[in-house]
């Protein structure tokens, strides 16, 4: 039987990014807050040996374990879905700090463009752009309203750019900390999208040029650029994360206390209130009740919407009728792109995770669609990460892929190859969706996950056209050989392509197309907030950490709203 534990003012289901956020806000307000973590506990100090490639890059070190908890995925709904039983498209963290920890910190706003997507491509292209397959609506909040939470997550993060992207919504203050340095392999690419008619600029950076003082007091270090970021914690503290700012600050408060190897498997609820929350301590099996006046879901996008399901709060999205909000508009991103070979060698071994330049110009709607058959696009970046050697092994087509001759030409071309690639965008489809499964469970009992998802005709249309102009950016940048990335069929499950999963607790302005409103509050539960990535109508063209900050914090700032009068906030 579980054990019914003291009641808190508001329980966080997760400490990433957005459970670190909500924590700091509440706490400061003088609410009592409890974190529930189902990993361990971890910190700068732990990854003072995490230059070890093969156990964090390939063995996943900071990732899920799939053997206890993993999600099944199919292509369409006549096909059986079958779990996922290693890493692979998209990496699913846990432990404190989340996907915040092995992330490469890359942070972007989105474009004004993507809140009001469905107004916008309908008032300048018409109602017939895409078909009524694909479910575009608008995200129940604009850009501006937004701006204020951009701010003061970027402020938090000490984020380094150059803020001279001539697409990017207004800015109320400058970048906290100067852009990264611009290395001889981003001003290759610089040069060349210039004299393409592009114009470059620094990409927005967590790995920070200089050492900076948060408005929270969190000190956070300068960047090495010794290219161990993504999948990978940071033993300088230099790359953002959330155990190094925002878990730091809401303990200094003394309101927030953290319970790790908690897994939670319930939200609980009353009427049209939660009361509180289910976990399994994943050490001993006991069980606890904690209830609390608020439940925030910060979890990973999967499990927000895997624990409304198994909750039963919301109705699931039926993609027969169309009814039904939870798990729809699922979405992911492309990935055009092209591979340069060069004659002369580069330092390609160091670098940061955000070390990079982009162009924007065929991003959004920053160009004209009216004679293209799809909407959007993509950011189009070089980006020096530092190129590890177990992953990476440059060969032309012509090459056999093992031996003598293989050898030979990986280890010539290691230095010698450069990449250019695209965060495209994903439009929602009917047939892309998240339920419940009904075969699987994990090892408490719960069902699975289910993942439907396949790419569209908008998604291979979009990328064939970006592919074609990155092999262009290539060669001027003076590659000798060209290898533009092959076209898009079905999605795979199984090679690794970002850990950038949207929708599934979509945000809006109504409870007929939405899961929760724009303070991230549930239609159906006033006292529960849903917060993450599956708050986006549809994916863009940008990471989505920079979007994911900026709604957390005003989420919790919905959060302190409510605990003093509650009811709806909109």
């Amino acid at each position: 039987m579980a054990k019914t534990l003291e009641k808190v003012d508001v329980v966080t289901v997760g400490l990433g990014w957005t459970g670190g956020i909500i924590a700091a806000e509440c706490a400061k307000a003088g609410l009592k807050v409890v974190g529930l973590e189902r990993g361990k506990e971890r910190s700068t100090a732990d990854f003072l040996r995490v230059h070890d490639e093969y156990r964090y890059a390939m063995r996943y070190e900071l990732m899920q374990d799939l053997s206890k908890e993993t999600i099944t995925f199919r292509n369409n709904r006549k096909m059986r879905a079958l779990p996922m039983r290693q890493m692979g498209s998209f990496l699913l963290g846990e432990g404190l700090g989340g996907a915040g920890t092995h992330w490469n910190g890359q942070t972007w706003r989105f474009l004004p463009y993507d809140f009001e997507i469905k107004s916008m491509t309908d008032r300048k292209y018409g109602k017939n752009k895409l078909s009524a397959d694909y479910l575009l609506q608008d995200w129940g909040i604009t850009y501006d309203e937004l701006e204020p939470y951009f701010d003061k997550f970027e402020k938090t993060a000490g984020l380094s750019g150059d803020a001279k992207n001539p697409f990017a919504g207004k800015r109320s203050s400058d970048y906290p900390t100067p852009a990264m340095k611009k290395t001889p392999i981003l001003k290759k690419f610089e040069t060349a999208t210039s004299k393409l008619g592009y114009t470059p600029f620094m990409l927005p950076s967590a790995n920070l040029s200089e050492s900076y003082t948060n408005p929270d007091g969190e000190s956070i270090s300068a960047c090495q650029y010794c290219g161990f970021c993504e999948r990978f914690g940071c033993e300088y503290g230099a790359k953002t994360s959330p155990e190094i700012t925002v878990i730091p600050t809401a303990r200094k408060t003394g309101n927030f206390d953290i319970r790790f190897h908690a897994n939670v498997i319930e939200v609980l609820k009353k009427g049209n209130k939660v009361t509180g929350v289910k976990y399994i301590d994943n050490q001993t099996g006991e069980e606890y009740i904690q209830p609390a006046e608020v439940v925030v879901l910060t979890s990973y996008v999967m499990n927000n919407a895997k624990l409304l399901m198994v909750s039963d709060i919301g109705e699931q999205y039926n993609p027969e009728t169309q009814k039904g909000t939870l798990g729809k508009n699922y979405a992911y991103q492309i990935l055009p792109g092209a591979t340069g070979f060069f004659d002369e060698q580069m330092n390609v071994f160091m670098g940061a995770g955000s070390l990079g330049m982009t162009i924007d110009d065929l991003n959004g709607d920053n160009f004209d669609h009216s004679d293209l058959d799809f909407i959007h696009g993509g950011s189009i970046s070089m980006t020096q990460t530092g190129t590890r050697p177990i992953q990476t092994n440059p060969i032309l087509p012509d090459t056999p892929v093992w031996g003598a001759e293989f050898k030979k030409a990986s280890i010539y071309n290691y230095s010698r190859t450069l990449n250019v690639s695209t965060e495209g965008a994903s439009m929602p489809h009917k047939e892309n969706f998240m339920s419940l499964d009904t075969d699987y469970k994990d090892v408490y009992g719960v069902p699975l996950l289910q993942l439907t998802y396949n790419f569209t005709e908008q998604d291979r249309n979009l990328h064939k056209y970006l592919t074609e102009k990155i092999s262009t950016i290539m060669k001027e940048m003076g590659a000798k050989t060209v290898m533009a990335g092959n076209p898009i069929t079905n999605y795979d499950i199984v090679p690794y392509q970002t850990t950038h999963n949207t929708g599934g607790t979509i945000m809006g302005s109504n409870a007929d197309d939405s899961v929760v409103n724009n303070y991230l509050q549930h239609w159906d539960a006033d006292n529960l907030f849903v917060v993450g990535a599956g708050n986006f109508a549809h994916n863009s063209g940008y990471n989505p950490t920079g979007t994911v900050g900026a709604l957390a914090y005003r989420a919790s700032e919905g959060i302190i709203k409510y605990s003093k009068s509650g009811g709806s906030l909109v």
